[in-house]
């Protein structure tokens, strides 16, 4: 069937049926926006998605509210919005298009779902709170910054909010897209690691092509005994530290003492490696100049974490 129309409802905007546009429109690009509440156009039909406004959930008739009672729940009780809706019933389709390949599509699917889709569900089901991320940051959560794109109470000009809605919907299209590459790109990273620890054998220091997410697939491999790990860059090379976990700066290691914050000819001095060029002061980061400049800076690193172990 042909999909001619994505019909939404009018006046102002949140962010889940603003991001459900974003992959509706990507999968239906011929197909016109409505943001109405006339029942006429709410109704399901012939060659139209309906989404966030017609009280039903019904995904054979093509229509995705979650306002009515009872309303759709997750498997795990928790409530979906409009665009929890559209991403379990597109989502994949969604990925296909942006070209993730086919044997990666269950788990980039599943991970967006999972730390993308859900919490705007939640927020916006009032199942949890923005000011939960803290009064800091609280103004700062995706959803609050796309809703600030909708016009301000007095601008009461003609189709003020639907010039907004399309406006910000290239900007919603940038994050979820910007974000869906960078978790297709983390398995292929995973991969890449992974073959790299088995070639690296029981050697404490991993060398990897390039920079890229490592991280996990050090954990996925049981690479405990890894410190550092080494890549070049543009023109030089770095030394990196390992993390312990997603949300702590905590490090299976670090960089010695003696090296943080020096440059060049003191660094030099201080490490007794010839091209040694720079260690961040937080000693998760080190730069030399060349290939082997930066294994002697890894071997004494690891000499040093042995001795004191």
């Amino acid at each position: 069937m042909t999909i001619t129309h994505l019909v939404t409802h009018s006046g102002g905007f949140h962010a889940d049926e603003l991001l459900s546009t974003v992959i509706l429109s990507r999968l239906y690009p011929h197909a016109e926006l409505v943001r109405t509440r006339d029942k006429a156009w709410i109704t399901p039909a012939e060659g139209r998605i309906i989404y966030d406004v017609g009280g039903q959930f019904d995904t054979a008739a093509r229509i995705f509210d979650h306002h009515q009672r009872p309303n759709p729940l997750r498997p795990d009780g928790q409530p979906y919005s409009s665009f929890g809706l559209i991403w379990a019933a597109f989502g994949q389709d969604y990925l296909r298009a942006l070209d993730v390949p086919e044997k990666d599509l269950d788990r980039v699917h599943a991970a967006f779902d999972a730390d993308f889709v859900r919490p705007v569900d939640l927020l916006d089901n009032g199942a949890v709170d923005s000011a939960e991320a803290g009064p800091l940051f609280a103004g700062l959560t995706l959803p609050v910054l796309l809703e600030s794109l909708k016009p301000v109470f007095d601008d009461r000009r003609d189709g003020a909010d639907d010039a907004a809605f399309v406006d910000a919907l290239a900007i919603a299209r940038a994050f979820v897209e910007a974000r869906l590459r960078h978790k297709a790109a983390k398995l292929r990273a995973t991969d890449v690691v992974l073959r790299a620890i088995e070639d690296a054998g029981e050697r404490r220091v991993l060398e990897l092509p390039m920079g890229m997410p490592f991280r996990g697939a050090v954990e996925q491999a049981g690479a405990d005994h890894l410190l550092f790990v080494i890549h070049p860059r543009d023109s030089d090379w770095a030394l990196t530290t390992i993390r312990t976990g997603d949300d702590t700066f905590e490090t299976r290691a670090d960089l010695p003492l003696a090296w943080a914050g020096l440059t060049d000819a003191a660094f030099e001095a201080a490490s007794g490696v010839p091209g040694a060029a720079f260690c961040h002061n937080g000693r998760f980061l080190a730069i030399a100049r060349s290939r082997e400049a930066v294994l002697a800076l890894a071997e004494l690193a690891v000499a040093e974490v042995c001795a004191t172990a």
